[in-house]
């Protein structure tokens, strides 16, 4: 007998899909309540509910719940690694980080400085944030070396971008984490690891265009940007809030591999410091120690500098969240249990080639990185809720992120950000940051496909 299967679910996707690129690039609705109309809609379409209950309420409800489910998981993160990169910029500490760098490497090899001072700094903060506050460095030095300012400004990106889309815990990675229910130890790790393949083919390209390219910085006063090197704290102290969160979590995680089952003072001990959590506001507490002796703050000016970097993480978790919404409402339409029944019927898919396209097309159709990631983990979460993967679930997140690069132009915040603050014109910034991006996001793309079958992990 021939098993009956049900479309429906798919069609909701599309709908649900569209209907959030439909809200943000025609309605020009924000993004946190074109997630929340999308998720409402997928509710409405795609739920069943008790007889006799009615489906708009249901459906709203529902969306609700799922949202503040996600806020739950994610707002303390957020909101503590906002915090921790302003106060990394006001301290100075991303300011000595980067002058060691250059330091290490020397000015010949600046651009190399800048990519991993860019890789390194993303992690906790946000890309506009680096993007902020390296640009000046990469104008300084072009002005100084009279060469090399393309390269300069496409490494800063090329690092930047990288673990700003696959390491948590900014935004992204951080739900699709979540989503797809991994281990942040184990992504953080993978994460950076995936991205020195990128990165190189990434600076790689950046050479190229730079030798083919003549770009000029644009005029730039040395005195806005350059502190006093003796009032900066010292490079170890600066890196310690970065690393911190960062090795602890990664502790925990081996903790939980390696001494699985036992219970003892030494292993909670670890897996509390190494709590997502707990670990970024230890690091929080190092970066509010540094920022307020180099500013001078006490305690109330700290809490007052702290107002507006908290203001702007609670955009981002009303986004993130309602994102998680959205996906737990496909979840829910039954998109997962179709993918099942198509398996049984012997139609196979490729999930991490599809995880990479939907990335990039919402990433291309409406412009933020972030709205393309969530959306797409909320959907492949969907999928993969009732179906058995031939590898680990790390390969889809790699693909969403990646996916999530390509596609960088004109309706993206980002390129306007780059374009603006190194002085391009939209033409060369379309040669340098979206054709780099196209780059990164394909090597990250393929590699995630190619390990996927090399090795699986299950």
């Amino acid at each position: 007998m021939e098993s009956t299967i049900s479309y429906w679910p798919l069609i909701v996707l599309l709908i649900g899909t569209l209907s959030v690129v439909l809200f943000i690039v025609v309605f020009r609705l924000h993004a946190f309540i074109s997630l929340m109309l999308a998720a409402i809609l997928v509710g409405i379409l795609g739920q069943t509910v008790p007889e006799g209950a009615n489906t708009w309420i249901v459906a709203v409800e529902n969306a609700m719940k799922e949202f503040g489910v996600t806020a739950g998981k994610v707002s303390f993160v957020i909101a503590i690694a906002s915090v921790l990169g302003i106060a990394l910029t006001e301290s100075g500490a991303a300011e000595r980080i980067v002058n060691k760098l250059v330091q290490i490497f020397g000015e010949g090899r600046a651009g190399i400085a800048l990519l991993i001072a860019g890789f390194i700094l993303s992690i906790p903060v946000f890309f506009d944030t680096v993007f902020f506050l390296l640009v000046p460095l990469a104008i300084a030095l072009a002005q100084k070396t009279g060469k090399n300012f393309a390269l300069f400004v496409m490494a800063i990106g090329c690092g930047a971008v990288i673990t700003h889309s696959v390491v948590p815990p900014t935004p992204g990675p951080l739900l699709m984490t979540e989503d797809l229910k991994l281990d942040i130890g184990f992504v953080i790790g993978v994460g950076i690891l995936s991205g020195i393949l990128p990165a190189f083919v990434g600076y790689k390209y950046s050479q190229r265009q730079n030798a083919k390219m003549n770009i000029l910085p644009p005029d730039y006063t040395e005195e806005n940007t350059v502190a006093i090197e003796k009032s900066l704290p010292s490079f170890s102290a600066s890196i310690l809030p970065i690393l911190l969160p960062l090795v602890l979590i990664i502790a925990a995680s081996l903790v939980n591999i390696l001494y699985a089952g036992r219970n003892d003072y030494f292993t909670q001990t670890i897996q509390f410091l190494g709590n997502k959590n707990i670990a970024m506001f230890l690091g929080l507490l190092v970066s509010l120690y540094l920022w307020a002796k180099h500013k001078g703050l006490d305690l109330k000016g700290l809490g007052v500098q702290m107002e507006r970097p908290l203001e702007i993480a609670g955009l981002i978790i009303l986004i993130t969240s309602a994102g998680g919404a959205f996906g737990a409402m496909i979840r829910n339409s039954g998109i997962g249990t179709m993918i099942q029944d198509l398996s049984a019927n012997g139609f196979s898919v490729n999930l991490v080639i599809i995880a990479w396209l939907m990335a990039a097309v919402i990433k291309f159709a409406q412009g933020s990185s972030t709205v393309a990631i969530i959306t797409t983990a909320g959907i492949m979460s969907a999928i993969i809720s009732t179906t058995t993967l031939a590898y680990h679930p790390i390969y889809l997140f790699l693909a969403i992120g990646y996916g999530a690069m390509v596609g960088s132009w004109m309706n993206d915040s980002g390129f306007w950000i780059v374009g603006k603050l190194s002085g391009m014109t939209e033409k060369e910034t379309l040669q340098t940051w979206t054709a780099l991006l196209a780059v990164i996001g394909i090597v990250g793309g393929i590699q995630a496909l190619v390990m996927s079958y090399v090795m699986p992990m299950v």
